[in-house]
């Protein structure tokens, strides 16, 4: 990619898409909900931004709730907020004035993705987290259709553990020059856009500079390192503690004492072995109440947790109890994509019986038609959910 772009021509196209889309389809309808979301346009990178940028929102709503009055920081509150969170993800429904901005910001990121992915790298994937680390990285891939691969390819190289910002910035740019993305990208996603609202390639795309006489410049060149000017912050009172020299010992006092050993007569011998085994009787008393303290406490039943409660209880419908994020993990993961297919597998798993008929249709027909033996985790998960289905 050795073209610059004009964003602001982007933008304007976006807008005016996402007005001739939501007419069309508010002309009949009065809001959104989550299905028809994941399939509301042909390309699917648009879809899969729009539901980014919402659960973004709702993570900005959920880290302003704050009350002087409650514990949002206690575990149970937490584990409580993210059941909650899975639940309201089940129940989107998105009227125009809302939706119309989240589609348009949607496919502006997508030209960009094409055009300028350590832009959207760093607003998608990094500015997101409060640390950063190649795991919490990777959880984002379940948004991205264009270029999957060569984006899992970068991160799966990060080492692991917390990763400074700039440095997984600086490596991304450097991974785009070495390892170009394809050259005719952009073309086949404009090709996508045009069948739906045409618009003209040179209004997007600007010259490069060195078209002109000057020198070429690479877009995904990394940013040189620039140095930290770190300003010492102090206290608002600084205590000073008086430094207390320690006490010069008297010149008596450095002398080295002399201990003449004491005969041990048989009086005193007995007097000393007396004493030892009084001591021994009351640790051995003391070492039993502990073990006995000790029994009690691991014999307790151990009190399940809110969450772990909830990821426990009995659902009566696959379909409706699948949450958003986890609904992405199975298309895109088992599914290769297809949004079709994953209803019409979840459709016919909630009309089974029972639970061995259920296990037997994911493991044996599904499992062969996907090639899912390399998606164990999200079989699991699924499988899961049928427990769940069918449990008494």
């Amino acid at each position: 990619m050795e073209h610059k772009y004009n964003q602001l021509s982007i933008e304007r196209y976006s807008a005016d898409l996402a007005k001739l889309l939501c007419d069309r389809y508010f002309g009949t309808a009065t809001a959104i909900n989550g299905q028809q979301l994941i399939a509301f346009m042909p390309v699917k990178q648009v879809n899969l931004f729009v539901i980014k940028e919402l659960l973004l929102n709702w993570n900005k709503e959920m880290a302003n709730l704050k009350s002087p009055y409650f514990d949002f920081e206690n575990e149970e509150v937490k584990e409580a907020l993210v059941q909650f969170m899975n639940v309201l993800s089940r129940k989107i429904l998105i009227k125009r004035p809302h939706f119309e901005p989240l589609l348009t910001k949607a496919i502006t990121d997508t030209f960009l993705w094409v055009l300028d992915p350590a832009k959207v790298f760093e607003e998608k994937f990094l500015k997101v987290q409060d640390t950063i680390s190649a795991d919490k990285l990777q959880t984002h891939l379940k948004y991205i259709a264009i270029q999957k691969d060569y984006l899992k390819g970068f991160l799966e190289n990060l080492v692991s553990g917390p990763l400074p910002y700039g440095n997984v910035l600086n490596q991304f740019k450097t991974y785009l020059q070495r390892n170009k993305p394809e050259t005719n990208l952009f073309d086949t996603v404009a090709a996508e856009f045009n069948q739906i609202l045409p618009f003209n390639k040179a209004s997007f795309l600007e010259m490069p500079s060195w078209v002109n006489g000057f020198e070429k410049e690479d877009p995904f060149a990394p940013e040189p390192e620039k140095p930290q000017n770190i300003t010492p912050s102090f206290p608002e009172q600084l205590v000073v503690t008086p430094k207390v020299e320690p006490a010069t010992p008297k010149e008596e006092e450095l002398k080295p004492v002399s201990v003449s050993p004491t005969p041990i007569n048989g009086h005193i011998k007995d007097e000393t072995i007396q004493n030892l085994r009084v001591a021994e009787a009351r640790l051995n008393d003391k070492l039993r109440v502990e073990k006995s303290t000790l029994n009690e406490r691991l014999g307790k039943p151990v009190t399940p947790s809110l969450l772990s409660n909830q990821m426990d209880k009995k659902i009566e419908s696959l379909k409706d109890s699948i949450s958003i994020n986890q609904r992405f993990s199975f298309i895109n993961e088992l599914f290769n994509g297809e949004n079709m297919e994953y209803y019409n597998a979840i459709q016919r798993l909630d009309q089974f019986g029972d639970a061995e008929s259920a296990k037997n249709f994911v493991t044996q027909d599904l499992a062969t038609k996907y090639k899912w033996a390399k998606k164990e985790e999200h079989v699991n998960k699924l499988l899961k959910l049928i427990e769940r289905k069918f449990t008494a």
